[in-house]
């Protein structure tokens, strides 16, 4: 491995460990608004307002979730009074999860108390620094993801002992 792999792999370990530590602290943040409220349960209810209302649908398409997980989330949500479900007024089947009141409150308390903890976290970085930094995020969030290497499923696995097609000995 070459000296410019290794470094590679030093700077991916350390983004990698830095994003997780990012991650924590965006639940710890999601705890501090609503104690009830883990952080996908936030992302959605700050995707809902910034959206005007969307359909369940919509969150799991957006996020990539499963429609399941995007309904108990949102019923969680509407248990703590921070969003409804009205009918769309261009289809009456399909139901549209709007903030309410104090859901749109926890939102803005969410942000300004977020803005400032970043704001103090980025206090002594200058301009250019800051600017450098959200077009990375901004390129890293952008950037299309790939799917790590399917590993077969055990239907897909030869039987222990057996040789595999593909495999030298059968040759």
């Amino acid at each position: 491995m070459s000296t410019e792999d290794h470094g590679r792999d030093a700077s991916l370990e350390t983004i990698q460990r830095e994003l997780t530590e990012f991650a924590r602290r965006s639940r710890a943040t999601a705890t501090r608004i609503h104690p009830e409220l883990p952080l996908v349960s936030y992302t959605l209810l700050a995707h809902v307002d910034a959206r005007g209302g969307c359909s369940a649908t919509e969150l799991a398409a957006h996020y990539l979730l499963d429609k399941s997980t995007v309904s108990r989330q949102v019923s969680a949500l509407e248990r703590l009074g921070l969003v409804e479900r009205r009918p769309d007024p261009a289809d009456q089947r399909v139901q549209v999860v709007h903030c309410t009141e104090a859901g749109e409150e926890a939102v803005v308390r969410a942000r300004e108390s977020r803005r400032e903890a970043i704001r103090a976290r980025l206090t002594d970085w200058d301009t250019e620094d800051l600017a450098t930094f959200a077009a990375l995020l901004r390129r890293y969030n952008t950037a299309p993801a790939t799917p790590p290497a399917r590993r077969p499923g055990p239907a897909e696995r030869p039987a222990p002992g057996s040789r595999s097609p593909a495999s030298p000995e059968s040759g």
